[in-house]
C-alpha cells in the first residue's frame, strides 16, 4: 500500500468503524452484540496499527513528506481539504497512538467484561482513536480542528462512562468545561493564522509572513487550547477529577490522545513559535509551574489513579517545556517514552484495581507475591518515570534537560531567563518524582496487607469498579488484561535505546545522547527522592512516608487547592451573573410580557363595563365624547 493510500486511511479506518459501533442496534446484556462490538473496535485500532507501521517503514519518506488530498469544502477564497501529513515524526506518533489503543481495545474487554454499555465504549474509543489520529496525520488546520473537537466529545461520553458512580457525571461535565474555556482561545487562535495567511493549508500557514503581533496573539490564543486539551496550568484541574472514568481509558486519555494533543499541535505548528519569543516565553512559565504542581501534588494523593494523573500533569511539561527552550525533538521523544510507560502504569493499576477492589493505596500493601506480572510492571513503568537508566523515560527526559541546559547559555528563539527557569523546575521534580513513585511501589506491594480481612470486601470510598465480584485473593489478570501489559512492558523498558538508532534520530531530528556529568546531578536528585521515600517507610515499617510532610499534605493533596481559587475567580462570578440574569429575565422582560397582558385585559374588562351601563348613562357618554371630540376640533381648526 503507497503512503499516498495509507495516510489518509489512518484516521479514517477508526473513525468509520466507530460509527458503525455506534450505530449497532440497542441490547444491554447482548452477548453477540457485545462480541460485535469488540470485534469491530480491534479490527479498527489493529488496523490503523499496520498503516502506521506502513508509514513509519516507508523508506521513501521525505522531512516535507505533504500529500495534498482531496477538496472537502470552498469558503469564499478558502479551500478545506482533506490532506495528510506522512512525514516521520507524525508516523511515530501515529504508531504510539494506534499500539496503545489497541492495547486498550483488548484489555477492555475482559475488564469491562459485565458492562451492560460496553458496546458503546469500544465505539467511542474508535472515535477518540481516529479524532486523536486526524490531529496527527492532518494537514488542513479546519480538519485538525474537527478532530481536536470530537475528543473532547469522546473525553465527555468515555469519563462519564460510569453512570452508577456519583462522582463520574461531574467529572466529565468538569472536564468539558474546562477544555472548551481553552477552546475558546484554540479557535479564535486558528481563525486569525487562517485570516491573515488566506488559507487552511498547513504548509501555506506555515510559510506565511505574519506580523509580529498578529503572529503573537494567535499563537497566545492556541497556547489556551493547548493548556486545555494537554492539562498545563491553569487549566490542569480537570485531569485529576477524569479518573473517575473507566481505568483502560485513563491509560488512552494520558498516553495516547487527548493530553497528547496540545503539545503535538504545537510541535506541528513549532516554526511559528520560534518567530515569537513572547510566545515561548509564555509556554515556558506555563510548563515550569506545570511541572512543580503536578509533581508536588502527586506526593499526598492516596488514590492510586490520581498520583498517576498528577504525575501526568508534570510530565506534560517537561514535553512542553522542551518545546519552549526550543527543542521540539524533546518533546517530541518524551511524548512517545512517556506514551509507553504511562499506557503500562495505567493498565498495571487497572489490574491492581480489578483484583484488590479499591483505589486506595492505604487499603493496599503486600501484593508483591500475589502479582508478579503486575508487580514488574509496575516496577517498570515507575522506574521509567521516575528516570531510572537504562529505562525509556532516562533517555528521554536526559534529552529535555539537556536541551533547557544549553538553552540557558542564549538560545536563538527562547529567552535565556525562561530557559532556566524550565531547567531548574524539571531538575527539582527528578527528584520529587523519585519520592512518590517509590511510595507508590512500596504502599501496593511491600509491607503487609492493609485490607480488612484477605481482600474480600468492597469499601466504599474508593471503589472503582462495583460490577467486579472481588475475589478472595489478589493475583494476576486474566490473559486479554495480562498480555497488554507484558506487550508494553517492552517499549517502556527499550524505547529510550532509539535515540541510539541512526535512523530514529533522523526521524525526529534529535541530538546524539549525551552520557557524562551533566547527569550526575539528576541522578543524584534520584536516588534522594528515592531513598528518601524508602527510609521513611522503613523507619516506620508500613507507614505512609506521606506523613512526613506534615500540614502541607492536605494541600497539596487538594493540588494546592487550585479548584477552589477557580471556583472563586471563575464559578461565583459566573454564577452571580446567572442570578443577575434571571433577576433581569423575571423583573424586567417577563414582567414587561405579563403587564402588556395585565394591561390589556384591564382595557377590554373596562369596555366590557362600559356595554353593560343603563341606556341613560351610556346617553350622557356618548354625548360627552361627542363634545370632547368637537372641542379637540374645533381647537386644531
Amino acid at each position: 500500500m503507497s503512503v499516498d493510500v495509507a495516510g489518509p486511511l489512518l484516521p479514517l479506518v477508526p473513525l468509520l468503524l466507530g460509527l458503525i459501533g455506534l450505530a449497532l442496534p440497542p441490547g444491554d446484556g447482548d452477548r453477540n452484540r457485545r462480541r460485535l462490538a469488540a470485534g469491530i473496535g480491534v479490527t479498527g485500532a489493529a488496523v490503523a496499527l499496520l498503516l502506521a507501521f506502513r508509514l513509519v517503514l516507508d523508506p521513501a519518506q521525505s522531512s516535507d513528506g505533504w500529500d495534498t488530498g482531496l477538496t472537502l469544502a470552498v469558503i469564499g477564497d478558502l479551500e478545506v481539504r482533506f490532506s495528510t501529513l506522512v512525514d516521520a515524526a507524525a508516523a511515530y506518533v501515529a504508531l504510539a497512538v494506534t499500539a496503545v489503543a489497541l492495547c486498550v481495545q483488548i484489555y477492555s474487554i475482559t475488564y469491562l467484561h459485565d458492562d451492560p454499555r460496553y458496546a458503546p465504549y469500544a465505539a467511542q474509543v474508535s472515535l477518540f482513536t481516529g479524532a486523536m489520529l486526524l490531529v496527527v496525520a492532518g494537514s488542513d488546520l479546519i480538519l485538525m480542528l474537527i478532530g481536536w473537537e470530537v475528543m473532547g466529545a469522546c473525553s465527555y461520553l468515555l469519563i462519564g462512562h460510569d453512570r452508577r458512580l456519583p462522582e463520574a457525571p461531574a467529572a466529565a461535565v468538569k472536564a468539558f468545561l474546562v477544555t472548551r474555556i481553552g477552546d475558546i482561545g484554540f479557535l479564535l487562535g486558528i481563525a486569525v493564522l487562517v485570516a491573515d495567511a488566506k488559507s487552511t493549508y498547513l504548509p501555506d500557514v506555515l510559510a506565511h509572513d505574519y506580523s509580529p503581533g498578529t503572529l503573537t496573539a494567535a499563537l497566545l490564543l492556541i497556547l489556551a487550547g493547548v493548556a486545555g486539551k494537554s492539562a498545563q496550568f491553569p487549566l490542569h484541574t480537570w485531569l485529576p477529577d477524569a479518573m473517575a472514568g473507566p481505568t483502560p481509558i485513563s491509560a488512552l486519555i494520558h498516553a495516547a490522545t487527548m493530553v497528547a494533543a496540545g503539545v503535538y499541535v504545537v510541535f506541528r505548528l513549532f516554526p511559528l513559535y520560534a518567530q515569537s519569543p513572547a510566545a515561548l516565553a509564555t509556554l515556558a512559565v506555563m510548563a515550569s509551574v506545570t511541572i512543580l504542581i503536578g509533581a508536588l501534588s502527586a506526593t499526598a494523593q492516596d488514590d492510586l489513579k490520581r498520583v498517576l494523573a498528577w504525575s501526568t500533569v508534570s510530565q506534560i511539561g517537561y514535553m512542553t517545556g522542551a518545546l519552549a527552550v526550543g527543542s521540539p525533538a524533546a518533546a517530541l521523544f518524551h511524548l512517545l517514552t512517556h506514551a509507553a510507560f504511562k499506557a503500562l502504569l495505567f493498565l498495571a493499576a487497572g489490574a491492581v484495581i480489578h483484583a484488590v477492589g479499591t483505589n486506595l493505596l492505604s487499603r493496599m500493601g503486600g501484593l508483591r507475591p500475589h502479582m508478579p506480572v503486575t508487580f514488574w510492571s509496575f516496577a517498570i513503568g515507575l522506574g521509567a518515570l521516575a528516570g531510572l537508566p537504562p529505562l525509556s523515560g532516562f533517555w528521554s527526559k536526559e534529552n529535555v534537560l539537556t536541551a533547557a541546559a544549553h538553552a540557558t547559555e542564549g538560545g536563538e528563539t527562547a529567552p535565556a531567563w525562561a530557559a532556566w527557569l524550565v531547567w531548574l523546575a524539571a531538575l527539582l521534580s527528578v527528584g520529587v518524582t523519585a519520592w512518590y513513585a517509590t511510595r507508590l511501589f512500596l504502599r501496593a506491594f511491600f509491607g503487609p496487607s492493609r485490607a480488612p480481612g484477605p481482600y474480600g470486601p468492597a469499601w466504599e470510598v474508593g471503589f472503582d469498579d462495583a460490577r467486579y465480584q472481588v475475589p478472595a485473593a489478589p493475583h494476576d489478570p486474566p490473559a486479554p488484561m495480562r498480555w497488554p501489559l507484558i506487550l508494553l512492558a517492552i517499549p517502556a523498558a527499550l524505547l529510550g535505546l532509539a535515540a541510539f538508532a541512526p535512523g530514529f534520530r533522523t526521524a525526529l531530528e534529535l541530538d546524539d545522547p549525551h552520557l557524562g556529568v551533566a547527569v550526575a546531578l539528576p541522578m543524584l536528585l534520584l536516588a534522594t527522592g528515592a531513598g528518601t521515600a524508602w527510609w521513611l517507610w522503613w523507619a516506620v515499617p508500613g507507614a505512609d512516608p506521606a506523613l512526613a510532610l506534615g500540614r502541607a499534605g492536605p494541600f497539596l493533596a487538594a493540588g494546592f487547592r487550585l479548584d477552589d481559587v477557580q471556583h472563586r475567580l471563575v464559578v461565583r462570578p459566573a454564577e452571580a451573573l446567572a442570578r443577575w440574569a434571571t433577576t433581569g429575565d423575571t423583573r424586567i422582560v417577563d414582567a414587561a410580557v405579563m403587564g402588556t397582558g395585565t394591561g390589556t385585559s384591564r382595557a377590554g374588562d373596562a369596555l366590557k363595563e362600559a356595554h353593560r351601563l343603563p341606556l341613560p348613562a351610556a346617553a350622557v357618554a356618548v354625548c360627552a365624547a361627542a363634545l370632547l371630540l368637537g372641542a379637540i376640533a374645533w381647537w386644531g381648526a
